[in-house]
């Protein structure tokens, strides 16, 4: 999170070392554009600023600059939230999401987030013009709207439905917010991939299977023999470090698949490698953890979360494979 959206990853170095802790953001950064950004409602049902609003504009404001250490960003905690629904209610329905969903945005103190993204923006712009909550959502081409895909299709997993079912609540879940063909497709991909580790296979074998086979629309191409090259190159020029799914997705699988077995290396390189190393981190992180367990992390890392005790538990932890 402190070093999100950097794209100088000499400055990353002079800035903050090497990440492999929890840390509490500069209040600026380098690199960032947030006064590129705008988002002009100010009534308090399509407020989603509150009192982050006077960063806006600023240069060199830091996306996060009022998080501490260890505590997640808002797309997390918002996928966090949904899930407890989830758990409370025994299901997920469209209804009740979007009950959750604008209750939860329209109290920006409860994340304490600088930034939010354009899809959440775009959405109460659509509701502030009268449209239906159903069809605000806006097409969309950022991974972060893939951040709630494996935990939620993992929870589902834990309280019996099927892959199918499963797989078809999360591409209902990730629309409320993000619409377009791109989307649905990485949504598949990784609802995929998802399942057959549900299933026992080792993520590694998965991901390795599908680069020979080139059946899925964000792995494609001679990725399996860039695993020789340093990350720099591959997330660098091969694909892009920015936001973008059709690059950011195969980056992220290309991690899951290098570094499978190895959650620290994989989520300390990608955080070095710069870019929206945030959100390929936690898709990469959920994969991670699907595969290996609980105890398949640093226990500092898990002891770090901020607040541990809101984390979520799962009430039955999947053991490792």
């Amino acid at each position: 999170m402190p070093v999100h959206w950097y794209y100088d990853r000499r400055v990353l170095r002079e800035d903050y070392g090497v990440v492999d802790s929890y840390r509490a953001p500069r209040p600026e950064h380098p690199d960032s554009i947030l006064w590129r950004s705008s988002y002009e409602p100010t009534e308090p049902e399509y407020d989603i600023l509150g009192g982050e609003r006077e960063y806006w504009g600023q240069r060199g404001v830091h996306y996060h600059r009022n998080l501490a250490a260890g505590e997640n960003t808002l797309n997390v905690t918002l996928m966090r939230r949904a899930i407890e629904r989830v758990e409370a209610q025994g299901g997920w329905s469209r209804a009740g999401y979007v009950e959750l969903y604008l209750a939860f945005m329209r109290d920006p103190a409860g994340h304490r987030d600088t930034y939010v993204e354009e899809c959440h923006r775009g959405f109460f712009e659509n509701l502030r013009r009268g449209r239906a909550p159903e069809r605000c959502a806006v097409t969309e081409k950022h991974i972060g709207g893939m951040v709630p895909v494996v935990p939620l299709y993992a929870r589902l997993r834990e309280l019996g439905e099927t892959h199918e079912a499963a797989a078809a609540t999360v591409a209902d879940h990730v629309s409320v917010t993000h619409a377009g063909e791109l989307v649905r497709e990485a949504v598949a991909d990784l609802t995929s991939i998802a399942g057959e580790v549900w299933d026992g296979r080792p993520l590694r074998e998965v991901i390795v299977d599908h680069g020979r086979s080139q059946d899925l629309r964000f792995f494609r191409g001679p990725v399996l023999r860039l695993e020789t090259r340093p990350d720099e190159e591959v997330i660098g020029r091969h694909w892009s470090p920015a936001c973008y799914l059709d690059d950011s997705l195969p980056a992220t699988l290309y991690l899951a698949m290098k570094y499978a077995g190895r959650p620290r290396e994989a989520l300390v390189s990608n955080t070095m490698l710069g870019g929206d190393n945030c959100h390929r981190g936690a898709v990469l992180g959920a994969l991670m953890g699907l595969a290996g367990g609980p105890t398949h992390f640093p226990p500092e890392w898990v002891a770090g979360l901020v607040p541990p005790a809101g984390a979520h538990r799962s009430a039955k932890p999947r053991p490792a494979p």
